[in-house]
């Protein structure tokens, strides 16, 4: 982690690692102020322990361009995955205006984007409640935010499916075309190569397939942009012997009809790949 932060703080700091803005006004950066970090929005809260880690970072960089000033202390004040509102604190950070000021943008962007992830998530969660679906995410991430978006996912309620390319066998319709169109070949030729350890999930978008994928022995089986009737004829015929997943263009409107038909999980690209950043500033008053 510190060393994607000390490459956030970088991308802001351009090459001479300097914040000039804070250069340019002299001894007032050394005062001491509480930089108040707090909602505008309403949603769920996530990544406030990010915080100190930027923090900590800009306070090293500080030092080692042998600027003085005390130690930041850093007070959460609500915890990740907690809904706010507008007007709510979540964080209170106390130490020199130059770190505050410094470490404001970084801090803000990453709190932001997560909870605006956990709280589509919850958003999603909420319109599905009271079937026994759940909620999966999807790769369709941030490059080099992959593991926090998934924790935001875990914040709102949702399900995490698989991290990356390593740790499940998804074979989705590019696959199948690979084999000729054989899922019985495709699951049996993966099969033989990852052992039955790892899961094999297959995406099918037909009855016909779906029939394949049984009779092939797959682990999970993604039902491709159906309608709610063809899930349900689906879910009837699998009769719950392997998972069922939807998925396929699902919005808030239709994830309440796609949960209703019995599949045991939707995943849903759109709370990665979509999600709005909860508005959170940092408005900072001298001490």
């Amino acid at each position: 982690m510190n060393t994607r932060i000390d490459a956030f703080l970088a991308e802001d700091l351009g090459p001479h690692d300097c914040d000039i803005s804070v250069a340019s006004i002299g001894p007032a950066a050394a005062r001491q102020a509480i930089g108040r970090v707090m909602a505008k929005g309403t949603g769920v809260i996530f990544g406030l322990e990010l915080i100190e880690s930027v923090v900590r970072a800009v306070e090293t960089r500080r030092r080692s361009s042998g600027t003085p000033g005390e130690i930041a202390a850093v007070k959460l004040l609500v915890r990740d995955g907690e809904p706010v509102k507008p007007g709510d604190v979540v964080a209170e950070v106390t130490g020199p205006v130059g770190t505050l000021l410094t470490s404001e943008r970084t801090l803000l962007n990453l709190v932001q984007r997560l909870s605006g992830v956990a709280t589509l998530t919850r958003a999603f969660v909420d319109a599905m409640r009271g079937t026994r679906c759940r909620l999966l995410d999807t790769r369709k991430t941030t490059p080099g935010l992959r593991d926090l978006e998934k924790a935001a996912v875990r914040a709102g309620g949702g399900v995490n499916h698989r991290f990356g390319l390593f740790d499940m066998v998804m074979l989705k319709d590019n696959h199948i075309t690979a084999m000729g169109g054989d899922i019985r070949a495709a699951v049996a030729a993966a099969r033989g190569r990852v052992g039955p350890a790892v899961k094999i999930e297959v995406e099918v978008a037909t009855f016909e397939q779906l029939e394949m994928a049984l009779d092939a022995g797959a682990d999970i089986i993604m039902l491709d942009n159906m309608s709610p009737d063809r899930m349900k004829r689906c879910v009837d015929r699998v009769a719950g012997r392997v998972p069922l997943e939807a998925s396929g263009g699902i919005t808030l409107d239709t994830i309440a009809a796609a949960a209703a038909t019995g599949v045991d999980y939707v995943s849903v690209g759109a709370v990665t790949h979509s999600a709005r950043a909860l508005d959170i500033s940092m408005k900072i008053t001298l001490c």
